[in-house]
């Protein structure tokens, strides 16, 4: 007989404590007047390394989970024909210079021959105002010396035309180069490779894909707002991201985006008004310097929340105050292994 009182009174005790724990949970998760919440996902930009080139991979630096500094090599495309080909513009360079001497050295002997003509001219005008030699020897002479100065100009068109057709190859060798260069494939901006999607000795036309790089400098929650939240954020504005899978911390961000234009609900957001059909688009990013120092921790694809404050007058709630987890290298001081969120 004294079971059944037992039991009401463990009943009494586990209905009273989920009692509070629910209403710890109200209290905790109650947000102020002046202030919004969606959930949504963390995205993280994403940036493809690709050849701009048709070719064989050589070799691919690269493996899914490296974090690359910008710049780093990720991948050597093969680049025998294109040195084969240097060579050859080389060379061609070469001739180039040459024929720009020749040319130079056949302005000199042209120019030697215009002045001896013109020796010879005032030779042939002077021995006729002498009435010794004969006007046609004046004649002849002035024709000569014509020609001599025609044939200057000549030379020095085509010292012109050999520096050109040495620049054209010089210019060559450079495109060759630069070709050259692009075969070596770097890291547009530092991350840490997502996908890595060839193999040496595989063949990519142009535009083909090595690498995929998630660039942790660029994070940030998409989220959907109705009319009456969206029309009052700020760009710029604070916010807060309260991810699922670390509830206990609170991570600072700001509003980077809002849509010009509504769009219908999307079926992954959840909102507590279903008459609003029409939501923007905002965008709550996280500091860069931030994500430097908690580069460890982004991952993209984790669901939370993002609190945004619509009235800027509005104090935020101690609930939301940030809360951050120890940096990596402090964690790893204190004996941590620095991924306490993973």
């Amino acid at each position: 007989m004294r079971i059944a009182p037992l039991l009401g009174a463990v009943a009494l005790v586990v209905l009273a404590a989920a009692g509070y724990a629910h209403w710890s949970d109200q209290r905790a998760g109650r947000l102020p007047d002046g202030f919004a919440v969606a959930n949504g996902r963390v995205e993280v930009e994403r940036v493809d390394v690709a050849t701009r080139l048709s070719g064989r991979v050589i070799a691919v630096n690269a493996r899914e989970g490296d974090s690359l500094a910008r710049g780093t090599v990720v991948a050597r495309m093969d680049t025998a024909e294109l040195e084969a080909s240097r060579l050859a513009a080389a060379a061609a360079a070469r001739r180039a210079a040459a024929a720009i001497g020749r040319a130079e050295a056949e302005v000199a002997i042209r120019a030697a021959e215009a002045e001896l003509a013109e020796v010879e001219l005032r030779r042939a005008v002077e021995l006729e105002r002498r009435a010794v030699g004969p006007t046609a020897d004046v004649d002849r002479t002035r024709a000569r010396a014509a020609v001599a100065q025609a044939n200057v100009l000549g030379a020095r068109a085509a010292v012109v035309e050999a520096r050109a057709a040495h620049e054209a190859a010089e210019a060559e060798v450079a495109r060759i180069e630069a070709t050259i260069a692009d075969m070596t494939l770097t890291a547009p901006v530092g991350g840490r490779v997502e996908y890595r999607l060839v193999q040496p000795g595989e063949v990519l036309g142009a535009g083909g894909r090595v690498v995929t790089l998630l660039d942790l400098s660029d994070v940030f929650m998409t989220i959907f707002l109705p009319t009456s939240q969206a029309g009052r954020v700020a760009l710029g504005s604070p916010a807060r991201i309260v991810l699922d899978a670390a509830p206990g911390y609170v991570i600072p961000a700001e509003v980077s985006f809002v849509a010009a234009e509504a769009q219908f609900t999307p079926k992954a957001v959840e909102t507590a008004n279903e008459r609003e059909k029409l939501m923007y688009r905002v965008k709550v990013a996280i500091d860069p310097a931030l994500l430097d120092t908690y580069r460890d921790y982004v991952k993209a694809g984790l669901t939370g929340n993002a609190y945004v404050r619509v009235d800027a007058t509005a104090d935020w709630p101690p609930h939301l105050a940030p809360r951050l987890p120890p940096p990596p290298a402090a964690a790893a001081a204190a004996g941590g292994d620095g991924h306490a969120v993973r």
